[in-house]
């Protein structure tokens, strides 16, 4: 095996966002890629096998155009740059930062950081009704809610209509105090969440109040013709094959609609079927119908969550493996 030498100039003004802090992501390229990295005056020197010393080299390449672009490096970009050097599709990296969907109240600009976010993203672009299904930190509810909020104040909708079941995550909160609204709050502050952050609490309040955005339980879906409308379905998961069929024959004209869900985090009855489960299966063939589905080399939240992710996935497939009855793994 050839040892190979590769010299790179990274300016000072970026080599700290790039390295990370103490060289975090220089330790982490090296341990993974099996490299040895020694920092230079004006740059870098990648020692190693061929193959590896240009993997390392395309991934500081990558790098370094998202630090001139003004964007902080993090983990998750390190991490994800170093998994598409090894698909030898490091390019896409600074492809994907390309493509700004929506910016917060603070001026950061919200785009997809994962191929599997910018697919998911073009489906809602181009489809009446999405699935976006995955684990959870894949940002299905945050991009979905970036999406309608855009095309709300492109006037490409009306309204933005966000609903979910009012179920407990696994607990009985018993009788809870306040009008209708005071009750169900608990239950879609999540969506809340993201409104505030990207519209702001000042705008998101002002157009509650003139029913341009709407939050509200599944329950209330019923009986209504939804048309001009950007509606998302979070936490799919926990729908009733009826209260899924109720809520997809809901849509009118000139709507669109996501339904986000992660089908390992169910809170329905052991013996329930769920809602989402059924309409992935019977509506599959449907071309109108876009169905994303995101994994966890998706998650974008902090690296730990990737791992926990994983890790109970491995769980879940031995446990699998293990059931009576269960074909057995060829050795």
């Amino acid at each position: 095996m050839s040892i190979v030498e590769n010299i790179m100039d990274i300016p000072a003004e970026h080599s700290l966002n790039i390295f990370g802090s103490c060289d975090t992501y220089v330790k982490k390229i090296e341990k993974t890629l099996k490299v040895t990295i020694i920092a230079r005056d004006s740059g870098i020197k990648i020692v190693g096998a061929d193959a590896a010393v240009k993997k390392a080299g395309a991934i500081f390449e990558q790098l370094l155009e998202l630090s001139r672009r003004g964007n902080t490096i993090t983990e998750q970009n390190v991490d994800y740059a170093i998994s598409l050097a090894f698909e030898d599709k490091a390019e896409t990296l600074t492809e994907l930062d390309c493509d700004v969907i929506a910016r917060t109240i603070l001026g950061k600009p919200i785009k997809p950081k994962t191929i599997g976010q910018k697919e998911y993203i073009d489906a809602i672009k181009n489809k009446m009704i999405v699935f976006g299904v995955g684990p959870a930190g894949t940002g299905k509810t945050y991009l979905a809610m970036a999406m309608a909020i855009t095309a709300f104040k492109n006037n490409e909708v009306n309204r933005i209509i966000l609903t979910r079941p009012a179920i407990e995550a696994g607990e009985k909160l018993g009788f809870l105090p306040g009008d209708m609204q005071s009750k169900v709050d608990p239950y879609l502050r999540p969506l809340y969440d993201a409104l505030y952050q990207i519209m702001g609490a000042e705008s998101f309040l002002h157009n509650m109040e003139k029913g341009l955005i709407e939050v509200a339980p599944l329950a209330y879906m019923r009986g209504r013709t939804l048309d001009n409308a950007f509606i998302i379905l979070d936490e799919a998961q926990n729908t009733t094959p009826a209260q899924m069929k109720m809520f997809l024959t809901r849509i009118g004209f000139g709507s669109k609609v996501v339904v986000t869900g992660d089908l390992t985090q169910k809170d329905l009855p052991k013996d329930a079927a769920s809602g989402l489960d059924v309409a992935l299966k019977v509506l599959g063939r449907v071309e109108e119908i876009g169905i994303c589905r995101l994994t966890n080399s998706d998650v974008v939240r902090h690296p730990l969550v990737q791992k926990i992710v994983k890790a109970y996935d491995e769980y879940e497939n031995r446990n699998k493996q293990n059931k009576p009855g269960a074909p057995k793994a060829r050795k």
